[in-house]
């Protein structure tokens, strides 16, 4: 009975580690995909609730954090280098906005040498955007 007892408390430990990891896990996808879209010309300098919840659903959806960074990659570059003539658009105010390309992006996405090229091509206005 003793044995059994004591074999029942690891089992709870290492429950306990696992969970601890997931959260570990999802704490650390949720900071990157925030820090990321904080990053971005446009954005706020703080994310807000939605943001964080948005992230945590994301995680949750096991969505690959490669995939998150493209769809930002991808609306910066439709915003920065579409033709000046255009009025000129309003600041980003939520993750929400990434949705609709996070959705285009699970339905057919590029090479990833695409991405490689908007990269340094947005290289300048990211640069720009991380250190003010």
């Amino acid at each position: 009975m003793h044995n059994h007892s004591q074999q029942l408390d690891v089992h709870e430990g290492q429950l306990a580690d696992e969970r601890q990891s997931v959260n570990e896990r999802q704490s650390h996808y949720v900071e990157t995909v925030l820090t990321l879209y904080r990053k971005l010309p446009d954005t706020p300098n703080r994310h807000s609730r939605y943001d964080r919840r948005l992230a945590a659903q994301l995680y949750q959806q096991q969505l690959p954090l490669s995939l998150i960074e493209n769809a930002l990659l991808l609306a910066t570059a439709r915003r920065l280098l579409r033709d000046p003539s255009y009025p000129p658009l309003n600041p980003i105010r939520s993750l929400h906005y990434f949705l609709p390309l996070i959705e285009e992006l699970l339905h057919q996405s590029p090479p990833p040498a695409y991405f490689d090229y908007l990269r340094c091509k947005l290289a300048p206005f990211l640069t720009a955007a991380i250190q003010s």
